[in-house]
């Protein structure tokens, strides 16, 4: 008998904030080089490709290029569903199964966990098939290895007739830390993991009879579903009316067939800088040290530190992250409290709150490495083949300056190619564009002059990336000039 083919869908959401200054509302937790130099992202669509390389990933229109470039990075292939706004993940998965076929065996995961035995891993969701077919919604449970309290936690009852999967008893909400040292001297109890595994048609099913008003609104958001390449946007208006709520209280928690297979590998869904300090070393002190990091006379410090040398000296029991922008330096036991940190940030009006200084692009990304009343210096690098929209800037003037590889550098139609060391001058008002005809990264440093140096003092005319719409985004002489400069460039 052949193995049903399993299609997994990552659910590439949330903000991430307790790992703050690495996790960002611009670069949430999943998309941020957390271990060595691969996201969660990554190494989560790496996991799933032992089970089927086609995987469709459902993220925020915001962060659709860098979950493109994780699937390409990952080897995988797929697409990718765009949400307007964030809808928990009720919503998501719901669109998912509708965009799918009825009969399609759907493997929901999300997109920020650390599992590391994939052969594991693989063999655990397959145990989960029978019950899958058999109707039931499968959901995958950790063997909990000590009272967490940041988990939620499943009740397993009597091993089902597939001898793989047992029924759920109950859902039971994170506890107190009381609640959850009596549930795993009860025995019987494991953490729930958000991973299921069910087939298109009984999740929506479920839907229907728990919570018909979000399939009703997924309904006609899928409905009108518009496609660009790899990317599928809902439609914004019916899925912003959609309530917001996660797939446990909207369904599992009020749903019977539900079944549960244990895994019983090293799980964490890294919500803390204390749970990503489990994931380095320790040295005899218990120091974890991660990146350019080194402790003397330290105990029980960890250290991320992945750009410049960071040292702790007679340190005890802190939680040291380092990035370009900013720096947290915390007590271990406050781990659970930077998301208080990140509110009152953004309070203060500080940009660190919810910016990086690298900020990634779809032909890129650009570094901001220093800036001051009237100029900006950025350092830009441009993938092979990759090229910028064609653009002007109403109160900054630019000049670019090629450190490595080769630029071809379009103003106001005239086109050049700026070779390393040397550079061009691009006036305020001058419709440009910068590309990279060669075969390894291009890096660009741009220094930026002018009155106003905000990102959205930017005219777009022409974009591969379908970031404007042509025609439409000067009227008058501008668009005239646009349209010449277009043509000049076509010729």
């Amino acid at each position: 008998m052949n193995t049903p083919t399993i299609h997994p869908v990552v659910l590439c959401g949330g903000s991430g904030t307790r790992l703050w200054p690495l996790s960002r509302k611009t670069l949430p937790k999943q998309f941020a080089p957390l271990i060595g130099d691969k996201s969660l992202l990554q190494m989560t669509l790496e996991r799933l490709c032992s089970l089927n390389s086609n995987i469709t990933c459902i993220a925020s229109e915001d962060h659709r290029f860098l979950v493109r470039e994780a699937v390409e990075k990952a080897g995988a292939t797929g697409r990718q569903i765009l949400e307007p706004v964030a809808r928990n993940t009720a919503a998501a998965m719901a669109s998912a199964a509708l965009l799918a076929g009825k009969d399609d065996l759907l493997l929901f995961a999300p997109s920020d966990h650390h599992i590391p035995d994939t052969p594991l891993f693989a063999a655990t969701v397959r145990r989960g098939i029978d019950a899958a077919l058999a109707g039931r919604i499968v959901t995958f449970g950790v063997s909990p290895s000590y009272a967490a309290t940041a988990y939620g936690y499943i009740e397993a009852g009597a091993v089902s007739a597939d001898g793989c999967s047992r029924a759920v008893v109950r859902f039971v909400e994170k506890p107190t830390a009381a609640v959850a040292e009596s549930l795993i001297l009860h025995g019987g109890y494991c953490w729930n993991a958000g991973i299921f595994l069910v087939r298109a048609g009984t999740l929506l099913a479920a839907l229907n009879a728990r919570a018909p008003d979000i399939l009703l609104a997924c309904q006609r958001a899928t409905a009108a579903v518009s496609s660009e390449g790899s990317f599928d946007r809902l439609d914004p208006k019916a899925f912003a009316a959609c309530r917001s709520d996660s797939i446990d209280y909207a369904v599992l928690e009020k749903q019977q067939n539900i079944a549960v297979v244990k895994f019983e590998g090293a799980w964490s869904d890294v919500g803390s800088w204390n749970a990503v300090a489990t994931l380095h070393p320790e040295d005899n002190a218990g120091n974890r040290l991660s990146g350019r990091a080194s402790a003397l006379r330290s105990r029980n410090t960890f250290i991320h530190a992945p750009h410049r040398p960071v040292v702790a000296l007679g340190t005890d029991d802190l939680i040291i992250v380092d990035t370009p922008d900013a720096v947290l330096v915390a007590k271990a036991d406050c781990a659970e409290q930077v998301g208080e940190v990140v509110r009152m940030l953004a309070q203060q009006g500080q940009a660190e709150a919810t910016e990086h200084r690298r900020v990634v692009r779809p032909w890129g990304a650009y570094d901001r490495l220093d800036f001051g009343e009237r100029f900006q210096v950025k350092r830009l690098t441009v993938n092979p083949g990759a090229k910028l929209s064609l653009q002007m800037h109403h109160h900054r003037a630019e000049h670019w300056i090629v450190v490595s590889g080769t630029a071809r550098a379009t103003c106001d139609g005239q086109v050049s190619l700026v070779r390393e060391n040397e550079s061009i001058y691009l006036p305020s008002g001058a419709i440009h564009r910068l590309e990279n005809p060669g075969k390894t990264v291009l890096e660009v440093i741009e220094v930026q002059t002018g009155s106003y140096l905000g990102e959205d003092d930017i005219v777009r005319f022409d974009d591969t990336y379908g970031r404007c719409v042509p025609g439409k985004t000067q009227p008058g002489a501008v668009a005239d000039a646009a349209t010449d400069a277009v043509a000049k460039v076509a010729a």
